[in-house]
């Protein structure tokens, strides 16, 4: 290799032990949580489609008449349990179709954590509680994507897909 390339890979080494790092140190917070949407088990799944629309979220968090965290539902739900079972969203209740006692995590746990939960679990929207199990922010898939993408140097984010690099300007992938 060339002292160009010793250089390069010295600091892409640097820049993967920072990762790594920040994957471990930073917490949930440093995502920037969404505020939930919360509500009653008794609302129907049309609140909770209109409620996730209209601020662009991609689910409601349900609780209890304390406040307390007792359920999810989310656009997969809607998918899965409430169109694939045929029911109307008119008058089905989230009680009916939510995720019970899910998973929470808080804004002070790990980033790793959430990572965790997100590729071994497979969930896509986490909801944040405090201490008292209210609901305190969701955080989604696209929030650890934006935090990681913020990691990279520069050089890594403009690489073309595959890691080739580029010879001619027809190669240039303008999608």
């Amino acid at each position: 290799m060339g002292e160009f390339e010793d250089e390069y890979t010295a600091a892409l080494e640097g820049e993967l032990k920072e990762i790594r790092g920040a994957l471990v140190n930073d917490t949930i917070a440093m995502l920037g949580p969404a505020e939930p949407i919360c509500l009653g088990a008794t609302a129907t799944v049309a609140d909770a489609v209109t409620a996730m629309l209209a601020r662009r979220q991609a689910g409601v968090l349900v609780t209890d008449a304390a406040g307390r965290l007792t359920g999810i539902f989310t656009e997969r739900d809607v998918l899965t349990r409430v169109v694939g079972r045929g029911l109307d969203a008119r008058t089905t209740p989230l009680a009916q179709v939510m995720t019970a006692n899910p998973d929470a995590l808080a804004a002070g746990d790990r980033i790793a954590s959430a990572v965790h939960a997100m590729s071994v679990e497979g969930y896509r929207t986490i909801p944040l509680v405090d201490a008292g199990q209210r609901p305190a922010g969701v955080v989604t898939v696209n929030d650890v994507i934006r935090w990681l993408a913020g990691l990279f140097p520069e050089a890594i984010l403009n690489l073309p897909p595959g890691g080739a690099r580029l010879k001619r300007p027809e190669d240039v992938d303008a999608g």
